[in-house]
C-alpha cells in the first residue's frame, strides 16, 4: 500500500529537537553533580530553570507579539511574594502558591495591559516600566515583610502535604517539570490559530484589523498568559533562594530577561530557554574571572547581536544548514 503525500508524517521541527536536548541535559545534571561531588549545582540548575520559564514567557509577547515589556519582572515578584505571604499565614502548598500567584498576575496584567496596549513603541516600553516600578515600590513599602531588605522564608513550599521540596533534587525536578509543561503549552499556543493571529499582528496590525480581527484582544490575552507563566518562575525562585525581596521585580531584572531573550533568539521559545542558560552560566563563569564581568558580558552580547541577529539558536540553525549542504 503506497503512502500518499497527505499520509507522510510531519517531521518534528529542529527547534523542538533542540529543546528536547536541553531538557535531557537538565535531567542529567543531578548525575553530573553527584559525579563531581558538587550538590550546589542543583541550586544553580533550579535558578536557571526558573529564569528559563520567565524568559520563555516574555518571548511569547516580545517575539511573537512585538510587545517589549520592561516591567515583566513584576510578575516574578508576585510569584515570590505569594510564597512568602501565604507561608506566613500557614498556607504552604506549592499548587496553591502557583494558583494565587497566577491569579494576582492575571489581574495586574489585565489592568496594566489594557492601558499599555493603547500605546505603541517606546511609549509601550515606558508605561510597562512605570507599572513595574509601581509594583516594586509597593512591595518595598511592606515593612511586615522586610520592606527593601526582604524576608527569609519560614520554609519551602510543601508538595502534596509533604516537605519534599526541602530536598534540592526534588525541587530541581519539579522546576524542570514545570518548564517542560509550560514549554508545551507555549508551543501549542504559538502553533494555534491564536498564535498565528498574534504573529500576524506583529507583522501588520492594520491588515489584521482589515480582515476583521481585533489585535487588541489577542495581544491582551497573550500579555495576561505571559504574566501568569512568569509568576510560576517567581514561585520557584523564592523556593530556590528561600528568601524574597523587591529586588526580584526591579526594572534591572526586566532588562536581564530581555537580554536572555535577545541572546537566545527573539521569536523562538527554545532560544529563550537557551538564552537564559547561556546568560546565567556566563554570569557565573565570568564573575570567577573578574569583578568587572558585566563588561565582558556586554562585549559578548554586542558581538552576538552584530554577527548573529537571531541569537544563539539562529547561529546553530545556520551551522546545521551549512553542514547539510556540505554533505550534499
Amino acid at each position: 500500500m503506497s503512502m500518499t503525500a497527505t499520509d507522510t508524517p510531519r517531521r518534528m521541527p529542529a527547534r523542538i529537537w533542540l529543546a528536547l536536548a536541553i531538557f535531557a541535559a537538565f535531567a542529567a545534571l543531578p548525575l553530573f553533580a553527584l559525579a563531581t561531588g558538587d550538590p550546589f549545582l542543583l541550586l544553580i540548575g533550579t535558578r536557571i530553570l526558573a529564569y528559563a520559564i520567565a524568559a520563555m514567557a516574555l518571548d511569547l509577547i516580545l517575539g511573537y507579539g512585538a510587545m517589549v515589556s520592561f516591567g515583566h519582572a513584576a510578575y516574578l515578584g508576585f510569584g515570590a511574594y505569594a510564597v512568602a505571604i501565604l507561608n506566613s499565614y500557614g498556607v504552604t502548598d506549592l499548587v496553591l502558591h502557583i494558583l494565587v500567584a497566577a491569579a494576582v498576575s492575571a489581574i495586574f496584567a489585565l489592568i496594566t495591559g489594557a492601558i499599555s496596549l493603547r500605546t505603541r513603541g517606546v511609549y509601550f516600553i515606558m508605561i510597562t516600566l512605570a507599572f513595574g516600578q509601581m509594583a516594586y515600590f509597593f512591595f518595598v513599602s511592606l515593612s511586615a515583610y522586610g520592606g527593601d531588605d526582604g524576608t527569609p522564608l519560614q520554609s519551602r513550599s510543601t508538595l502534596f502535604g509533604t516537605d519534599a521540596l526541602e530536598n534540592d533534587l526534588v525541587m530541581f525536578y519539579v522546576a524542570l517539570a514545570l518548564l517542560v509543561a509550560l514549554f508545551a503549552v507555549a508551543t501549542r499556543i504559538v502553533g494555534s490559530r491564536f498564535g498565528r493571529v498574534l504573529i500576524g499582528t506583529r507583522e501588520n496590525p492594520v491588515r489584521m484589523e482589515a480582515i476583521g480581527l481585533a489585535p487588541f484582544r489577542y495581544q491582551l490575552t497573550a500579555f495576561v498568559i505571559s504574566g501568569c507563566m512568569t509568576s510560576v518562575a517567581g514561585v520557584m525562585l523564592a523556593n530556590q533562594a528561600e528568601f524574597v525581596s523587591p529586588s526580584f521585580m526591579n526594572w534591572h531584572r526586566s532588562g536581564e530577561l530581555i537580554v536572555m531573550v535577545v541572546l537566545g533568539g527573539v521569536g523562538n521559545l527554545t532560544g529563550a530557554i537557551g538564552g537564559a542558560v547561556v546568560a546565567l552560566l556566563l554570569e557565573d563563569w565570568l564573575a570567577v574571572l573578574t569583578q568587572h564581568w558585566k563588561l565582558l558580558f556586554g562585549v559578548f552580547l554586542i558581538l552576538m547581536v552584530l554577527y548573529s541577529p537571531h541569537g544563539i539558536t539562529g547561529a546553530l540553525e545556520r551551522l546545521t544548514l551549512r553542514l547539510k549542504r556540505g554533505r550534499k
